[in-house]
């Protein structure tokens, strides 16, 4: 019934925009869009609960942004530096930045983010911070408990807030100084917002945006009526739709399956099972990794609308490039199992070793068909080593409490060396989403906390990549192994013929908004 009422109401919507544009005649230079991205938060648009950390905050700004190469440069600071011992990191702040009420955005404004944001136990990771403090109006101190040398890649996806105007109802009508302002939110319908005239930087070409929180049906809905400039899609809606083109974006969106480390019998902090017979022998671990064709899955559940990966962070620059593997290496993966014991005993097509049978449940959140698609298909080509792989779909309740013994097809994806730190480090194991697979290694360990205390970026990219692999270990496929990476899947959008999206970024986990992270670059093409 709710989708069938979000379609109808596409028709309505576009009687609207239809009488707004009005004819040919009398038509003036487009300055609206009308966007169907998905993407509408339950929380609101609040960057102290996580809102913005994937894409672009919208209506804040940032201190830090990446440019069009994915290298981190100023935005709302000037400029930034660490102290020698890596524990104090002074932004300075631009004297031209205001609300979109008029105040002034101040150092205190960045300092009450930050501790707001760490108070607030969001899904940004500030447990190393200790206390950020304005110095003066233009000068902010974030004191650490801890070196970071990822802390630039929070200040890029981390948007301030006006202390002076924050409540516990601030995401429900944010203030903020970034390039649009919040006009209208219709919950479970569409936002509004509006340019922001004060803002200090590059003005977008659009005065008006409506975002339409639509699910892919009725997103296509809209295109193929012709009533929406961008709308996101999936690989089994792509379709030639005249006064469209399909935009294909890169992603470090992963797909990935994790294959806990340990054997059962042991629980986690809060009190959870950890472990799994099968995937704790990293042959079994190995001859999934190695012996499955990605392609194929790729070709098959995302209709080859994505590439194959070897790891969450592909092509970024932390990700070393020795990690990459061949794969589907059947017949290789079929003699490594077998010297290694796992013997189809009672000719049922399943290897049984010392009374384990190769066989375990591979769980998805039940309500998505390409996580479904990836799992099946994986079950499929496991079958062929004599692995039995058992899919499932599960809320997400009943995910979180499983996942530590259970192979689980898990989405990640982040433009910050954070997200394999928090897959893989020891001290992390088992504690909430972090370390799921339960992996303990002390030369990764070391690797990482080389990184984090670096002072140099070169410095810290070193130690990230040797963490993946030193020649002899790591947490890659050629090491540890406890995640079998399927692929990055492409971001598709429709949008319209004559709009120009600029030049779009590595997108990351999140399909929808991250493609107006750069609405600052676009335009009309003709």
């Amino acid at each position: 019934m709710k989708k069938m009422l979000m379609i109808a109401a596409v028709g309505m919507i576009a009687a609207a925009l239809l009488y707004a544009r009005g004819s040919k005649e009398t038509q003036k230079p487009q300055t609206t869009l009308t966007l169907a991205i998905g993407g509408e938060p339950d929380e609101g648009f609040d960057p102290c609960t996580g809102w913005g950390r994937y894409g672009s905050p919208l209506f804040q700004s940032t201190l830090l942004e990446f440019d069009k190469d994915m290298r981190i440069v100023p935005d709302l600071a000037t400029d930034y530096s660490v102290s020698p011992d890596g524990l104090r990191w002074t932004f300075h702040i631009r004297e031209d930045a205001q609300f979109t009420d008029g105040k002034p955005v101040s150092a205190a404004d960045v300092a009450f983010t930050f501790n707001t944001t760490k108070e607030s136990g969001s899904e940004i990771d500030l447990t190393r911070l200790q206390e950020a403090r304005a110095l003066d109006q233009r000068t902010v101190e974030f004191v650490m408990n801890a070196p970071m040398s990822a802390f630039p890649y929070i200040a890029v996806s981390l948007g301030i807030v006006p202390q002076h105007a924050y409540s516990p109802n601030y995401g429900q009508h944010p203030i903020g100084s970034g390039p649009y302002q919040f006009v209208q939110w219709d919950k479970g319908q569409q936002l509004i917002v509006e340019r922001n005239n004060r803002y200090y930087g590059q003005k977008p070409a659009f005065e008006r945006l409506t975002l339409l929180f639509y699910d892919t049906d009725a997103a296509f809905a809209a295109v193929q009526s012709g009533q929406v400039d961008v709308a996101m899609t999936i690989p089994s809606l792509v379709r030639d739709i005249q006064g469209y083109k399909v935009l294909r974006c890169i992603s470090v969106d992963n797909r990935g399956i994790s294959l806990p480390a340990t054997t059962s019998g042991t629980f986690s902090p809060d009190k959870l099972p950890v472990g799994n017979d099968v995937t704790s022998d990293i042959v079994i671990r190995k001859a999934l990794i190695y012996g499955i064709d990605r392609t194929a899955i790729i070709k098959d559940a995302l209709n080859g609308y994505g590439r194959r990966a070897d790891s969450v962070c592909d092509g970024l620059p932390w990700w070393n490039p020795q990690t990459t593997i061949q794969d589907g290496d059947l017949s290789g993966q079929k003699a490594a199992l077998e010297a290694a014991g796992w013997i189809d005993l009672d000719q049922d097509g399943i290897r049984e070793k010392a009374g384990v049978r190769a066989s375990f449940d591979l769980i998805y959140p039940a309500q998505d068909g390409v996580r479904q698609a990836i799992a099946l298909g994986f079950a499929q080509q496991a079958k062929a080593l004599g692995i039995e792989v058992k899919p499932q779909g599960l809320s997400w309740d009943d995910l979180g409490k499983r996942m530590y013994a259970t192979p689980v097809v898990f989405g990640w994806g982040a433009h910050s060396p954070m997200e394999i730190y928090n897959l893989y480090y020891g001290r992390r194991a088992t504690t909430g989403y972090d370390n799921i697979t339960n992996m303990v290694n002390p030369v990764v360990d070391a690797y990482m906390d080389a990184a984090m205390a670096a002072l140099t970026t070169e410095e810290a990219l070193a130690n990230w990549k040797l963490a993946q692999w030193d020649g002899k270990t790591g947490f890659s496929n050629l090491g540890d192994a406890t995640w079998c990476w399927i692929a990055d899947i492409d971001h598709l959008y429709y949008v319209r013929e004559g709009l120009d999206t600029g030049n779009q970024r590595i997108h990351p986990h999140g399909h929808g908004f991250p493609i107006i992270s750069n609405i600052k670059e676009w335009k009309l093409s003709n």
